[in-house]
């Protein structure tokens, strides 16, 4: 569950996990109908849940086969286990896997778990199947951030939010301007200044109330990016104006023109601004990583890249922005020789040939306490190296030259470091393997 306090990069890595942890249990597969998935939305009663389960366990129960029948009754079990341990369904709805998974060697391993959602997720679910039917979660997944929305016109102006499919009207307002031509025998530069004077004061209204609906506690945006729409020239006028807070203008993703105001204009603003809004995510992505080339061209020597020099640069605290590849295989293995403790770091590869668990001071293999995937242990304990993790794709072609030409593990340092203090490792050096890949 997310906390009260949690940053973005924070969010962001908790959805990375979530995510993959879906998708490993999307491909996972066993034998006969053993494999249970139970979805509980939110509102619903533990106690339903509770008797679905104990129904199912007396059907499982006059399955034929032996070894599916133990199977099935088993996985029940464990999930009859995971309902008793929650009092009420979570915030988000309760989502619980269980069933053995047979992998492509052979070897099975037993699964029992409970998820609370990434958000809010409103299906009701049971399956007993020889798969796990994850693709309620998968929708979970769907990109939730939020973006504000000006929509403002001769009649009013309209302010709303909108967060994956959920689009809310924060706030809303008329407003009467008079018309270009005068009534009476009013002069017409007198009536120009006055329509002149109120419109001024609409954009200051808009400029107010935007102020205090997309700028947050912390004097930052609340948004991720802002949409200017409406009718005529007001959204361009708004943007430009002095009136107009400046932290506002800097998130300021898209101007739109619509043909309705308030609601309508609402709806039709967000049909033209799906294109780039949906590119926000993956256009900052591509401006980190070109930074990071920019360092790498000016030779401003504050960069690094592949295991050894970054985690050097970890180590001395110099690496500001640690980015590394989703996909990224590298292990992290611990072992411990003669009462000592190495950290290794190979490719799936090198963890398969011994010779690589082979300590270069006593010549004898290794023995093998844990081992985990780099990224992983990344996410858990990024902090005390003071950086910001942030984990990078390779769609787009900066991404896909980032994983290629430096094997999708860098960083953006605070200053410079000498390198070449490492270059007391020899020829034979583990890391030398490295070069195929960074």
């Amino acid at each position: 569950m997310s906390t009260k306090h949690e940053t973005e990069e924070e969010r962001e890595i908790r959805k990375w996990k979530m995510k993959r942890l879906i998708t490993n249990l999307g491909k996972a597969r066993g034998s006969g109908t053993s494999m249970i998935s139970l979805i509980i939305p939110p509102g619903d009663q533990i106690g339903r849940a509770s008797r679905l389960l104990a129904e199912e366990y007396g059907t499982a129960s006059n399955i034929k086969s032996r070894v599916n029948r133990l199977s099935v009754l088993s996985a029940i079990t464990s999930a009859q286990n995971k309902v008793k341990l929650y009092n009420k369904v979570p915030p988000t709805g309760l989502a619980i896997f269980c069933g053995t998974v047979t992998f492509e060697d052979g070897k099975k391993k037993d699964i029992k778990l409970a998820i609370e959602p990434f958000k809010e997720i409103n299906t009701s679910l049971y399956f007993c199947d020889s798969r796990f039917h994850v693709e309620p979660l998968q929708d979970c997944l769907d990109d939730d951030t939020v973006y504000g929305f000006i929509v403002m016109d001769g009649n009013g102006t309209l302010f709303g939010t909108l967060s994956g499919n959920a689009r809310n009207v924060r706030y809303k307002f008329s407003v009467d301007l008079p018309k270009k031509h005068g009534r009476g025998g009013q002069s017409a530069v007198r009536f120009a200044r006055l329509r002149m004077e109120k419109r001024h004061n609409y954009v200051r209204k808009v400029t107010e109330h935007a102020k205090s609906i997309f700028i947050g506690n912390d004097n930052m945006p609340n948004v991720a990016g802002l949409v200017l729409a409406g009718l005529a020239d007001f959204k361009n006028e708004l943007r430009q104006s002095d009136m107009f807070d400046p932290r506002l203008k800097d998130v300021v993703v898209d101007v739109v023109d619509t043909s309705y105001g308030m609601e309508n204009g609402f709806n039709q603003a967000i049909e033209l601004s799906a294109g780039t809004l949906s590119n926000q995510k993956f256009l900052a992505e591509k401006k980190l990583i070109c930074s990071y080339f920019e360092e790498i061209a000016k030779d401003t020597g504050k960069y690094c890249f592949g295991v050894k020099d970054t985690f050097y640069a970890l180590d001395n605290g110099a690496v500001e922005t640690l980015m590394v590849w989703e996909n990224l295989e590298i292990e992290r293995v611990t072992c411990n020789s003669a009462g000592r403790e190495e950290i290794l770091h190979l490719t799936p590869e090198q963890a398969l040939d011994s010779s690589n668990l082979i300590d270069r001071e006593t010549g004898q293999e290794m023995d093998v306490l844990n081992r985990e995937l780099l990224l992983d242990w990344l996410t858990e304990n990024y902090k005390q190296f003071g950086t910001k993790l942030v984990i990078v794709s390779d769609r787009s072609q900066e991404g896909t030259q980032f994983v290629k030409g430096f094997g999708g593990f860098g960083g953006i340092m605070r200053y410079e470091l000498d390198f070449t203090v490492l270059d007391y490792l020899d020829d034979e050096d583990m890391y030398d393997d490295y070069e195929l890949f960074f």
